[in-house]
């Protein structure tokens, strides 16, 4: 069997399971904290997220509130530890709040960023005969379900003239998937950074399609509205949203510096991060929590109700707070180069 491109570290299913999320997919529920104060901040994350932005632009100094930090594999069971109460805010794609919101979720979309697309992709191994998104049609493709990389499949496969009936979907979370792909036992797997970063510097796969062009290159920020209801969580959530946006702006400009930093802190190669942090990380601005970010979403929340694969009609409107906008920019504000 061929050796897994990712250090064991960022791939391989975590052991622990926050047993208020339900699901397969785990969180790392470590005693990770920074800052002092009465106020515990519960702050889910991703590998390579939030809290190593934070911690590379030096803006975990100086807190008067605690940041309890839990590490998810993916958006949808975050989002679950959101509705429980279990994480107070949390970072993820554009498509989890749509999937959580179909659900009837607790959950309030409290700030924006908006990136490019080009790290969402549709990858294919380099052996693969596989040249155009319309050849996909009965191929099987991994995805995470409700993830960012499962709408932009949807939408680039929309693009090609496809459906999601006309391919063999197979719901992966990403250590499984890439199991699954590097073994030639899926023809293809959507993805997003730094996985799709991982796989192309490794030279063991290659983009059919990426989502520029097709999805919004969003992503949010998600509280819990009971979080947003006590009067001094939502001032730690304010400040922490305004840390996250200083860090965005820091990643931008010290784009080799903060690779280094991360690919310390996740066990990735260095060109990986870097590659990862050109593609995708450094392209990102914060915007609004405003009405074309909500009608955009809800774009994203019909198709997947037209699929069956959201239960019921969502307005996605209810499920945004733009208590914390400030005088951002507009959710269109164009993404760094």
């Amino acid at each position: 069997m061929r050796r897994l491109l990712v250090p064991a570290a960022l791939l391989l299913p975590l052991a622990l399971l926050l047993t208020s999320c339900g699901g397969d997919s785990a969180a790392d529920t470590g005693a990770r904290t920074d800052g002092s104060g009465s106020v515990t901040l519960s702050v889910g994350d991703q590998k390579g997220g939030s809290e190593a932005i934070l911690r590379a632009a030096g803006e975990l100094k100086n807190l008067d509130y605690r940041i309890k930090w839990s590490t998810f594999t993916s958006g949808p069971p975050l989002l679950e530890a959101v509705n429980a109460g279990a994480v107070d805010v949390g970072g993820v794609g554009n498509t989890p709040p749509v999937f959580a919101a179909g659900a009837g979720s607790r959950i309030s979309v409290v700030a924006a960023w908006h990136g490019t697309s080009r790290g969402d992709a549709v990858l294919v191994r380099d052996d693969s005969k596989l040249t155009s998104p319309k050849q996909l049609k009965g191929k099987s493709v991994a995805v995470a379900q409700g993830s960012s990389a499962h709408y932009q499949l949807l939408a680039s496969l929309e693009a090609a003239g496809l459906r999601l009936k006309d391919i063999k979907v197979k719901y992966l979370q990403p250590a499984d998937a890439l199991a699954a792909f590097d073994s030639g036992k899926v023809d293809a797997w959507a993805v997003w950074d730094p996985y799709t970063s991982q796989v192309l510097q490794g030279k063991r796969g290659r983009v059919l399609t990426t989502g520029d062009g097709v999805t919004n290159g969003l992503s949010f920020q998600v509280a819990s509205p009971s979080a947003l209801r006590d009067s001094k969580k939502a001032a730690a959530v304010k400040d922490y949203l305004a840390r996250l946006r200083r860090a965005q702006d820091w990643v931008h400009g010290h784009q080799a510096e903060w690779a280094k930093v991360w690919a310390k802190d996740t066990g990735l190669p260095y060109d990986v991060a870097l590659a990862s942090v050109r593609r995708t990380n450094a392209t990102r601005v914060a915007v609004a929590v405003d009405k074309p970010l909500i009608t955009s979403e809800q774009r994203i929340a019909d198709a997947f109700t037209e699929l069956d694969l959201i239960p019921k009609k969502v307005d996605f409107g209810d499920f945004v707070d733009p208590r914390f906008n400030g005088d951002l920019p507009p959710s269109t504000t164009p993404a760094k180069n």
